[in-house]
């Protein structure tokens, strides 16, 4: 996704809430800093700040309308922070919180599932070996629920490492025919897109309360192409003419979005930090090497998330 702001994608609703003051000071919004993910100390903390101090090590996700972490030093609000893990480096920690903050908005704050809900439930993943994927394995997981994935031939072992119970090969031929064989799901968390949504409503359970949660939407897409106004209305449009259509049909269509969010980033902590959930880091760079990082981002089929570690003290993104 990060690669996709570079390249301007969501400018039109996100420059809406970037800071005004800003962009009023230098006449543009830009240079706008990258960096969505960010784990570091505390320099200095503002009057209201009750929960923190200085000298603190703490984590966090930066929302997309704002300044970014590929900077020594980052702004966030006190209710997007938390504590870093102590079992965890900064290099460590920096992997967690966007794809995290963005699995548990879609898994828990729309499809509703919980530590106290989720024991024996199906739940399908369609993309499962990328940053979102791999968080979400490992929740669900530690929630007792049944996880199955789809991924390539190559990413089934890792998967599989994770504590994933069943993993439908994609690079096999088209999925929706293993797919269909298998027991209906709970809830289907949707990494793909394109024209999955043609075939996967098919694989819930009609009439339980089953819910299909996609983090592929067109909101962002709708602003950029329509303008503000239009695009909403337009995505408005889009997502009640889904609702309904699946609801007469006995299933939930919903879509799933990023929320930052210190108190969930709290929970996740303690599960880190009890062992149920690790970071994934496939590649870590130093500052000089963002280029490169960027370029093995826009390749794509990354296993987990890419560091960069932005000083020798230890802040990393």
């Amino acid at each position: 996704m990060i690669a996709h702001f570079a390249g301007g994608y969501g400018a039109a609703t996100l420059s809406m809430k970037r800071d005004p003051l800003s962009i009023k000071q230098s006449g543009s919004e830009f240079p706008l800093i990258l960096g969505r993910d960010v784990s570091g100390i505390i320099m200095e903390c503002g009057l209201d700040v009750k929960y923190f101090r200085e000298g603190d090590e703490v984590w966090a996700a930066i929302p997309p309308w704002k300044q970014g972490s590929l900077a020594e030093f980052v702004v966030v609000s006190g209710n997007e922070v938390s504590h870093k893990p102590k079992s965890l480096s900064h290099t460590e920690a920096a992997a967690i919180p966007y794809v995290a903050t963005t699995a548990w908005s879609a898994l828990v704050n729309t499809g509703g599932l919980s530590k106290d809900n989720c024991a024996n439930k199906r739940i399908l993943i369609l993309g499962g070996s990328g940053g979102v994927g791999t968080f979400a394995i490992q929740l669900l997981k530690a929630w007792g629920a049944h996880v199955t994935v789809t991924c390539s031939q190559n990413a089934e072992r890792f998967v599989r490492g994770l504590g994933v119970d069943h993993v439908v090969n994609y690079t096999a031929g088209p999925v929706e025919e293993p797919l269909s064989a298998l027991e209906k799901f709970n809830l289907i968390l949707d990494n793909v897109g394109g024209d999955t949504e043609r075939w996967a409503l098919n694989l819930l359970k009609p009439w339980s309360g089953a819910k299909y949660v996609t983090l592929v939407t067109p909101f962002l897409q709708n602003t950029d192409m329509l303008g503000i106004a239009d695009g909403m209305m337009q995505t408005a449009a889009t997502v009640a003419t889904k609702a309904l259509k699946h609801l007469v049909k006995g299933v939930h269509y919903r879509w799933g979005f990023f929320a930052p969010s210190g108190p969930a980033l709290d929970e996740i902590r303690d599960m880190v930090d009890a062992g149920q959930i690790r970071p994934v880091v496939e590649e870590t760079f130093n500052f000089s090497q963002v280029p490169q990082a960027f370029e093995k981002l826009e390749k794509g089929h990354a296993r987990g998330k890419i560091v960069v570690q932005i000083s020798k003290a230890g802040d990393e993104l």
